[in-house]
């Protein structure tokens, strides 16, 4: 599609699940997807305002995101499948607020769907990269996946140790090229 096209952007309804229901699903604007990964934009889908206390995820914010079906980088050695996703957020001016990155199993698109499960381990980092931090370990730890998954377990924390990684070393703009 040319950039003069009429053709309207491709949709993709975006459909988070945890612990095996639905948690959120969103429509979104199909960026790409080369079978690997797929990328996806799409405004702040919670209601109203969400305050973590390090970043507010509020109405007219919007979302690049990045989910992969295979593994990325170093975790090709790794055991178990999870992956992740990677959420660049800018606020309604554009300007950057930093990367939401959630640890998932391995996307998966079905016609105008894109399901993504959630493994409760996540990771922010601020725009300046000043600010890296790793989030919800507690609800990963209550979430029983070590016990009766551990392979996937092992992976998952890996997926979070590569995210952290990256993250501090900088390597978000590789990653997401």
């Amino acid at each position: 599609m040319s950039a003069n096209s009429a053709d309207p952007p491709a949709r993709l309804e975006v459909v988070l699940v945890k612990a095996g229901r639905t948690k959120i699903r969103y429509p979104g604007e199909l960026l790409a997807d080369d079978g690997t990964r797929v990328a996806v934009r799409a405004p702040w889908a919670g209601s109203g305002v969400r305050d973590f206390g390090f970043v507010r995820f509020e109405p007219g914010d919007v979302f690049t995101e990045y989910y992969w079906r295979d593994l990325p980088h170093c975790l090709k050695g790794v055991g178990g499948t999870p992956r992740y996703a990677v959420k660049e957020v800018r606020s309604a001016t554009g300007a950057l607020k930093g990367w939401y990155c959630d640890v998932t199993r391995p996307a998966r698109r079905s016609g105008p769907e894109l399901f993504v499960e959630d493994l409760d381990l996540d990771l922010w980092r601020s725009a300046d990269g000043t600010d890296v931090r790793r989030l919800d370990e507690d609800e990963f730890a209550e979430s029983g996946l070590g016990a009766w998954d551990p392979e996937a377990a092992r992976a998952a924390l890996a997926a979070l140790d590569e995210l952290e990684s990256l993250a501090r070393g900088g390597g978000f703009t590789a990653l997401l090229a």
